[in-house]
């Protein structure tokens, strides 16, 4: 009866979260979901590896609550990995370029439709993309969580806008998120244009994705670190750093 009662509550709050996204076409036609209000400033979303989820649109429900309009561009057209096998397939052959020209129009999308200033948050491989877009976009702050590109694609000292970083000291994703790359990150930072408004953070005693209330597609939070090897969510990191990502929007989006 417990358990029924757990997948009841999950089933209503899926449901109400695709009744407050909204299905958005922007660009030349490139598939999004918006949520918020269109004068408020904006942020876009940038997926994970695993694809325009329910824990990434769970993600920007959250922040347009905060009082921002937000926009998830939808980098695989609609495909989603159900396992790791299949999401290292879908952002193997994702085309990095062609995203960066898609974060680019998301951006522009948000402007042309009410939001004076435009941020751009994103978790995993949206994280890294997120880098890229703070130096390609136009974007006027990036918030990054857990992840980052290779530095000769995207050199982080040429970023000139602030950046916000969040890993955790348990990743052992080598060279992508573990915390060597994210000491790197700020180092390189702290030598960018805009290195007194860049900051990123190393959380103890968590790993990959610590955001993430929900282990889908894995069936439990036990399940996923025994396949990807990432501890369980941490409500109390989860929360300081989203903390932190609500005044640093704050005070780059709304000055």
């Amino acid at each position: 009866q417990e358990w029924w009662g757990q997948r009841s509550a999950r089933a209503h709050d899926a449901l109400n979260l695709r009744l407050s996204m909204e299905k958005v076409t922007f660009g030349d036609g490139l598939p999004g979901y918006v949520c918020g209000d269109p004068t408020h400033p904006g942020v876009v979303v940038v997926q994970e590896w695993w694809g325009v989820t329910e824990t990434i649109k769970a993600h920007a429900l959250r922040i347009s609550k905060e009082g921002y309009r937000v926009l998830v561009p939808d980098l695989y057209k609609g495909a989603l990995g159900v396992n790791v096998e299949e999401a290292h397939h879908l952002m193997s052959n994702l085309d990095w370029d062609v995203a960066t020209v898609e974060m680019s129009a998301a951006v522009s999308h948000l402007r042309s439709s009410g939001s004076k200033k435009v941020g751009i948050v994103g978790f995993c491989m949206g994280g890294a993309l997120s880098l890229i877009a703070a130096k390609a976009c136009g974007v006027d702050c990036a918030c990054v969580f857990y992840g980052a590109p290779d530095f000769g694609k995207c050199d982080p000292k040429t970023i000139a806008v602030p950046v916000l970083g969040h890993f955790g000291a348990l990743d052992r994703l080598e060279g992508f998120s573990d915390p060597n790359t994210a000491r790197a990150l700020a180092e390189a930072l702290s030598e960018s244009p805009c290195a007194k408004y860049c900051a990123v953070r190393v959380y103890a005693n968590v790993g990959h994705a610590f955001a993430n209330e929900s282990p889908a597609p894995h069936a439990s939070f036990e399940a996923r670190e025994k396949t990807q090897g990432f501890p369980a969510y941490d409500e109390a990191a989860a929360a300081d750093a989203w903390a932190m990502t609500f005044t640093f929007f704050g005070k780059h989006l709304r000055a």
